[in-house]
């Protein structure tokens, strides 16, 4: 029997950069799970995020649209009510979209208000989780940040003798000192002390139980699992024997050189200033961090081995995608900064493997594709999945299918485009710019990175010269450059100037309608010297639709043979047209 996909698990990980898996050339952080995977899918060695930061980048991988068009630009900027999401998408199609995990979501609450939806309803909750049904949501962020202070593991770790007003912070990101008292994963200083917290009972093995969970629960519908992890992403603490694996000689070398702060560009220069960016550029803190950002890694893959192996076990690993990324990466000290506001390939580079057990996919499986790929390629992706019509009208990205089965579309993309606001940063203050003012947009075509700016010169650097984005010859007067500067220049301008709002109306509707003449069947004349005109066109028009309107006839005698229309047409309201949009 041909297999296809019944299933698929949306994995993803938080501030997880692509060069620390194995299967992507770390050599001294092994993840023979993640290998394994990419052994048996294809690994994208060109893939980017479409927004260096987790909630605007979440929100195209959801949408699969880009940040301008989705609207939710930062970190709790609502995503808008009525916005479709993968879970719009394939419902119609038979299809359950489940969350477990992380979405960095913030619910437009003024929006559903305005709407007379109620929050708690079953509309209302989908349009606050991104589209999901919640089978667990936990986006574990300190409680002061404005999340649910509460969350389900927080219950479990007190059931489990670990108790407190807030246990996830208390026992799961914190840790003691030599002696004996605690200490907060806030702290960098602190990240390569083991936390208070068993592994069992840490984040990562907990919400993969949840989603083994899920998986026992599910019955025979087909389903999209979005299992979503909050690790690695800070505090980078973990519990032993992680925080015990690895030293800090295990880690990748720095990637910055003391050029990139002589006269470097304003913005950049100001996000150098941010106080992450200032802490990790300190001697010592990098060494601290890493050993626990590389543990936390170690311990995602031993969990999704655990996965893999009940997927097995359950005869689940034969009709299941399983989709492996994360929303950005992450500097970590690299070119001077923490955290990841600007477009350096450490924090815009995906870690994306899929692995798609139709038989189609065989000829490409344990290999690397080189296409340019972005993160709202995969709703359409799964759309395609799950034999939806394509509606390039709403989605921005393409369909990887093609790509899974061997093929080479010719009309593939020539290069990749992020989008970033840093208006709510403080680098926006120091330079005194308007929150207008405050985006910059990124295009990559492979070779090239062009970074746009608004009253700031452009930022380019050549990554077959310079691999580590050390040079920004933005400002270069040579002619390689200014010729470069230019096309990039306009190929943003032109991918700026698509229309992306207009998604109630299918192209292909448009190409259907010949305009003149339907809306003259609705009594809506335009350009037409008299009636003989209007006869005259009609009499070459074949309309490619039925009216189901009674009004429509009538009115089209009166319009054309008014001699012959009863007299209570006259006082007949113009009949309103279907056009085509349904």
């Amino acid at each position: 029997m041909a297999r296809r996909v019944k299933n698929v698990l949306f994995i993803m990980c938080d501030q997880l950069r692509a060069d620390h898996l194995s299967c992507f050339g770390h050599p001294r952080l092994h993840t023979p799970n993640l290998d394994a995977l990419a052994a048996k899918g294809v690994i994208f060695d060109r893939a980017y995020v479409n927004s260096p930061v987790c909630g605007p980048s979440r929100m195209s991988y959801y949408t699969g649209r880009y940040v301008h068009a989705h609207g939710a630009s930062w970190n709790f900027v609502p995503l808008k009510a009525g916005e479709m999401t993968l879970g719009d998408h394939l419902r119609p199609l038979g299809v359950r979209s489940v969350l477990v995990g992380k979405t960095h979501m913030r619910a437009d609450m003024a929006g559903m208000s305005r709407l007379g939806i109620d929050p708690k309803s079953l509309i209302g909750v989908r349009i606050s989780e991104c589209g999901f049904d919640p089978y667990e949501r936990d986006d574990g962020i300190h409680p002061y940040s404005g999340h649910d202070p509460d969350p389900a593991y927080n219950d479990y770790l007190r059931r489990n003798g670990y108790g407190g007003d807030n246990p996830w912070e208390t026992w799961a990101n914190s840790t003691t000192d030599e002696d004996g008292r605690l200490r907060s994963g806030w702290f960098l200083k602190y990240s390569n002390r083991p936390a208070r917290i068993p592994d069992e009972h840490s984040e990562t093995p907990y919400i993969t139980r949840r989603a083994i969970d899920f998986m026992a629960e599910a019955g025979p519908q087909p389903w999209v699992l979005h299992l979503s992890y909050i690790k690695p992403h800070w505090p980078y603490i973990v519990p032993e024997p992680y925080a015990s694996m690895y030293k800090a000689e295990d880690a990748l070398p720095v990637v910055r050189n003391a050029a990139e702060r002589d006269n470097p560009h304003p913005v950049y220069a100001a996000m150098m200033n941010h106080r992450v960016s200032q802490t990790f550029s300190k001697p010592g803190v990098r060494e601290a961090v890493m050993p626990g950002y590389m543990g936390l890694i170690k311990q995602i893959d031993d969990q999704l081995g655990v996965l893999f192996a009940y997927m097995r076990d359950h005869e689940l690993m034969d009709n299941t995608m399983i989709v492996f990324t994360s929303d950005h990466g992450d500097y970590l000290g690299d070119h001077w900064m923490g955290e990841k506001d600007l477009f350096h390939e450490p924090v815009v580079k995906l870690p994306l493997i899929i692995y798609d057990p139709d038989e189609r996919a065989d000829a490409t499986r344990g290999t690397r594709s080189q296409a340019l790929v972005e993160s709202v390629d995969i709703v359409p992706t799964l759309l395609e999945v799950y034999g939806g019509a394509a509606v390039p009208h709403v989605l921005d990205g393409l369909s990887l299918r093609p790509l899974l089965f061997g093929e080479q579309p010719r009309d593939w993309r020539q290069a990749v485009v992020c989008e970033y606001d840093f208006s709510f940063q403080d680098s926006r203050i120091e330079l005194q710019v308007k929150p207008r003012d405050a985006w910059m947009r990124m295009i990559f075509d492979g070779r090239w990175k062009y970074v746009l700016f608004e009253n700031y010169r452009p930022m380019l650097f050549d990554l077959a010269t310079d691999p580590d984005e050390f040079h920004d010859v933005g400002a270069s007067e040579a002619p390689e450059h200014a010729a470069t500067r230019a096309r990039l220049h306009e190929a943003l301008f032109k991918w700026a100037r698509q229309p992306r709002q207009r998604v109630t109306v299918a192209d292909g509707a448009i190409e259907s309608i010949e305009i003149q003449p339907r809306i003259s069947e609705g009594g809506i004349l335009i350009g037409y010297w008299d009636e003989e005109d209007l006869a005259q066109a009609r009499k070459g028009f074949k309309p490619r639709f039925a009216s189901t309107n009674p009004l429509v006839k009538p009115t089209l005698n009166r319009l054309t043979h008014p001699e012959t229309a009863p007299e209570t047409a006259s006082k007949t309201a113009p009949a309103e047209v279907d056009h085509g949009n349904t």
